[in-house]
């Protein structure tokens, strides 16, 4: 009997001490559950890309309610274009805000940066949200592992240089910066021009040491880089309708669960109206600021240079993917 309750009297003592040390211990972390996610672009925080990639990440955290987090990094911090894909193909980012360059990894999609190929914003957004664009992702993530989540539009491209630009003549032996996009690089030269391929990152300051002479750009971009500040002159060349992807790592894409994709995808659209939106909007806004600070605007005969640069889509469209070169035309009834 004795044995009896000394066993139970050291079986309380235990179950107190116990209850005691669980009370004392710290409350198991949440942070093991939270999923940290990194985003990176190659602009700066005043620039509308940064307005949607926070817009993303609100819906993101929002949407999965903090269980998913975002961390942006701009102004090319995690590298430039080519580092970003890199980056995602290795899952050491998550989210990048890519454009054309992915054209280096998956050729197809060099395709929509042949200048003067689509005529407006419509058409372009005809193509790319529908069967056409559809594939086009496809091989994206086929061949880049890198899955576009959405488009996202920004405006169509015009030339800054330190001279007006009334016609193609004026574009003759310009040292042009252009994005490392063979597309862009060939009709470029077909045009006549200099281009210089170059990373956003080194622009400024090749414009700001004479580098370059002029580089071509979205009016937002142009805005958000302060290239006004080095470069006196605007030209409404239009030659290219822009777009820039939102676009995520197919190893992170794997690892998430079908409700974390689904969130992802969710706040993507969310962001992508978001950010066409700001462009609609905002576009005039910051070319009347520029154009106030001193920047001066000319609109040149762009019949020309859109000759000049069809020229060289047949051939380059025929080295790239003829079949689907053809069926954009086809879709745009050309």
């Amino acid at each position: 009997m004795l044995n009896t309750t000394m066993k139970m009297l050291k079986l309380a003592v235990f179950s107190a001490v116990s209850a005691v040390a669980l009370a004392a211990a710290p409350a198991p972390s949440l942070a093991q559950d939270v999923l940290n996610l990194k985003l990176g672009h190659i602009q700066s925080e005043q620039d509308l890309w940064h307005l949607g990639a926070q817009k993303f990440k609100d819906e993101l955290e929002k949407r999965s309610n903090g269980a998913i987090t975002l961390t942006i990094y701009p102004n090319s911090t995690l590298g430039g274009d080519r580092d970003l894909v890199e980056g995602m193909q290795m899952g050491t980012v998550d989210f990048g805000l890519i454009a054309g360059v992915l054209g280096n990894f998956a050729p197809s999609i060099q395709l929509l940066e042949l200048p003067y190929l689509f005529k407006s914003q419509d058409e372009f957004n005809k193509v790319v949200k529908g069967k056409i664009g559809e594939e086009i992702a496809g091989n994206v993530v086929e061949t880049a592992n890198v899955r576009i989540l959405d488009w996202w539009e920004r405006g169509s491209r015009q030339v800054t240089s330190n001279k007006p630009i009334n016609g193609i003549d004026d574009l003759k032996g310009l040292k042009i910066r252009v994005p490392e996009i063979p597309a862009m690089v060939t009709t470029w030269r077909a045009i006549g021009a200099n281009p210089t391929p170059m990373a956003w990152s080194e622009v400024y300051t090749g414009l700001e040491q004479g580098v370059i002479e002029a580089q071509e750009n979205p009016i937002p971009f142009i805005f958000g880089g302060r290239i006004n500040e080095v470069q006196s002159n605007l030209s409404f060349t239009n030659h290219k309708f822009e777009y820039v992807t939102l676009a995520i790592s197919d190893m992170r894409w794997k690892q998430l669960t079908p409700e974390q994709q689904k969130i992802v995808v969710e706040a993507a659209n969310a962001a992508t109206a978001f950010e066409n939106e700001q462009v609609r909007t905002k576009t005039d806004e910051m070319l009347k600021k520029m154009e106030a600070a001193g920047l001066k605007v000319s609109h040149p005969d762009t019949a020309p240079i859109a000759a000049a640069a069809q020229s060289a889509h047949d051939a380059f469209g025929a080295k790239v993917d003829p079949d689907l070169y053809n069926r954009i035309k086809q879709e745009l009834g050309r």
